[in-house]
C-alpha cells in the first residue's frame, strides 16, 4: 500500500490503512523519542500517545507536508506537554539549616484518576458496553482479566503495536463517555 493511499483510507477510518501507518511509521517515533528521553517505557508511552492523537484528528493531516514529519511533531509536542506537566507536579522545599532544595513528587491523583474512581463499578460497566465491542473485549482483557500486552496480544492474534494503541483509543473514547454525563 502507499503512504498517501493508506492516508486517503485512514481519512476514511480504515482500520488497516491505520495499522499500516502504525507499522510503517512506529519504529521512527519511537526511535525519535529514545534519542530525547533515553527512557525504554517513557518512549513507548509517548509514541503510543502520538500514534492515537495522529489517528484521532488524522482528517486535519495536509498532504503538502510528510506524514513522518507531521507525526514527530506531534510526538515532539506530547513530549513538552509532559515535561510542562512534571514540572508542576514536582514543589521544592528548601531546608532552613543547609540550603539545599529538595523536589517532592505530587503524587495526588489527575483530574482524570479522580473520575474513573469516583465511578461505581456497575456504571463503569455500562459506559464500557457502550463501546464497540472490539475496544470492550481489549479493556476487559486489560484490566478486568490483567492480561499483559504480550498476551492480549497473542490472544487476539494481533500485533502489540495494534493492541496498545487500540487501548489507548479505548480508554479515551470511555473516558469521553464517562465524562457526558
Amino acid at each position: 500500500m502507499e503512504i498517501n493511499k493508506a492516508i486517503k483510507r485512514a481519512k476514511e477510518n480504515d482500520q488497516k490503512a491505520f495499522n499500516y501507518l502504525l507499522d510503517l511509521f512506529w519504529d521512527d517515533v519511537y526511535g525519535f523519542q529514545l534519542k530525547r528521553i533515553q527512557n525504554e517505557n517513557d518512549a513507548e508511552d509517548i509514541t503510543i500517545q502520538t500514534f492515537s492523537k495522529a489517528f484521532d484528528k488524522i482528517e486535519t493531516f495536509d498532504d503538502n507536508y510528510k506524514f513522518k514529519t507531521w507525526l514527530i511533531t506531534i510526538s515532539k509536542n506530547i513530549h513538552i506537554d509532559l515535561l510542562r506537566k512534571e514540572k508542576h507536579s514536582i514543589s521544592q522545599i528548601v531546608s532552613n539549616d543547609d540550603k539545599s532544595v529538595y523536589q517532592i513528587l505530587d503524587e495526588s491523583p489527575s483530574p482524570e484518576d479522580k473520575l474513573i474512581t469516583e465511578q461505581h463499578l456497575a456504571k463503569l460497566l455500562r459506559d464500557i458496553k457502550k463501546l464497540k465491542p472490539h475496544y470492550q473485549e481489549v479493556i476487559n482483557l486489560r484490566y478486568f482479566q490483567e492480561l499483559s500486552y504480550k498476551e492480549i496480544s497473542q490472544k487476539l492474534g494481533e500485533p502489540i503495536n495494534n493492541v496498545k494503541v487500540k487501548l489507548l483509543r479505548a480508554k479515551k473514547l470511555l473516558a469521553e463517555i464517562i465524562r457526558e454525563k
